[in-house]
């Protein structure tokens, strides 16, 4: 069984390793409880220009070339990323300088120098242009879909910000939310490998031992009163195809329902032989791909379903798609497919375990959420889910008081009401 090793220094800071000793290969992280989710009004993609920032320089590498090639010469890349709720920094090295890649890291969080902003905010507000056609209206599903899953909540904003609030992000701005939300107590440390939990333990606490602690400040929760469905919104573009994408409010991500979830989303959309592929694609024809995905948070969740389709087929794709959904409520799954599916889930966790990446993932990001489980622990969960149960949670989740749909592209041929009429949940 694999299982971290944990240590809590004094100032808060908790440093997992992951000993993998079969493998070549190091991962070290550090993830902070702080992202979209905590930036201020007017400041939306705060937390995500933050995150690039601390790559233009440090009093130990005086640019972002030069903290590239520092990373690059222990055999690795170094890389970050923000969500709605959490920032990461992050490589891939050769084992025997993951003390090394810490202290790189490390100078990035507590030595930057917050310089070249300009530079910074030109290259962001690319990023955010992919969100918005030239129209100015956002074109990207999962924000149209956010908006009406979370209005007026961080978490229906875009991570990257609004161009109007990227254009106001100050260096005061920068600086308040390092301050903020940079802290001990807000962070874990994970490094996954063929590693010594001591040796691991030494670098971070010569590097990050002397990090100061503060009280931080209270999240954004969620209304009580978020709006029902079912709603519907259109978006007109001049793209080729038509996005779709369907969403139902789901569990939050420490729910005893969510390996059922996962379970669902598999059977719908996760592989040649899920539902809406079968239905969608090699059935009529009408997709490329179908994809379904789950947003998990503190306290809420999602299930979405995407996919794109000429403007012509949008209506009988939406119903074969409802349709499918209706027999997941009706009907219990039979034997073989849904033994087929588990199969594939229980591999899949398996083959993690070749993965530095995954189990830095699994442990360090779970830690820093609450929710950090061994690999054995998920399969069990996964081989205690059955047809019934995944029958009843269909049936509690695809109504259509929980139902939201987002539509995107050449609207002009489009009957919106027939569209809204094919819900039939």
């Amino acid at each position: 069984m694999i299982e971290p090793r944990c240590t809590v220094l004094p100032n808060g800071l908790r440093v997992l390793t992951v000993e993998l000793p079969h493998l070549h290969s190091a991962d070290v992280a550090i993830y902070l409880k702080v992202g979209a989710r905590n930036d201020p009004e007017g400041r939306t993609g705060l937390s995500h220009f933050l995150e690039h920032i601390l790559f233009r320089g440090t009093e130990d590498y005086k640019d972002s070339l030069a903290i590239e090639a520092a990373f690059e010469s222990l055999g690795g890349q170094i890389n970050a990323a923000t969500d709605a709720d959490s920032t990461c920094f992050f490589g891939r090295v050769h084992p025997s300088y993951a003390a090394q890649a810490v202290e790189i890291l490390s100078s990035l969080l507590l030595k930057s120098r917050l310089e070249d902003i300009e530079l910074e905010r030109r290259i962001i507000v690319e990023e955010a242009l992919d969100d918005i056609n030239q129209e100015g209206r956002e074109i990207n599903p999962d924000l149209v879909m956010g908006r009406l899953l979370w209005p007026g909540h961080p978490l229906g904003e875009a991570t990257v910000g609004t161009l109007k609030d990227i254009a106001r992000i100050s260096r005061t701005d920068l600086q308040q939310h390092l301050y903020n939300w940079y802290r001990p107590n807000n962070a874990v440390v994970v490094a996954a490998g063929p590693l010594e939990h001591d040796s691991v333990l030494e670098a971070v606490r010569r590097c990050l031992g002397d990090w100061q602690p503060a009280e931080l400040p209270e999240r954004l929760g969620l209304p009580d009163n978020l709006p029902s469905g079912p709603k519907f919104r259109f978006v007109q573009d001049s793209d080729s195809q038509v996005t779709v994408q369907l969403a139902f409010r789901a569990c939050n991500r420490a729910s005893e329902e969510l390996a059922t979830l996962k379970f669902l989303r598999r059977l719908m959309a996760g592989g040649g032989c899920s539902r809406l592929h079968l239905s969608l694609r090699e059935r009529l024809g009408m997709v490329y791909s179908v994809d379904a995905s789950i947003g998990s948070y503190d306290e809420t969740g999602c299930l979405t379903i995407d996919f794109s389709t000429a403007t012509e087929n949008l209506l009988p794709t939406v119903k074969a798609a409802i349709d499918e959904l209706k027999k997941l409520k009706l009907s219990s799954v039979p034997e073989q497919e849904f033994e087929r599916v588990r199969t594939v889930m229980l591999a899949e966790l398996d083959y993690s375990r070749d993965s530095v990446g995954e189990m830095g993932i699994r442990f360090g990001w779970g830690t820093l959420m609450g929710v950090a489980r061994s690999i054995d622990q998920d399969q069990r969960m996964i081989k205690a889910v059955t047809a019934e149960k995944v029958k009843d949670l269909a049936g509690r989740m695809f109504r259509p008081d929980i139902f939201f749909m987002a539509v995107i592209g050449p609207l002009e041929a489009v009957d919106q009401q027939e569209v809204m009429k094919l819900l039939d949940l």
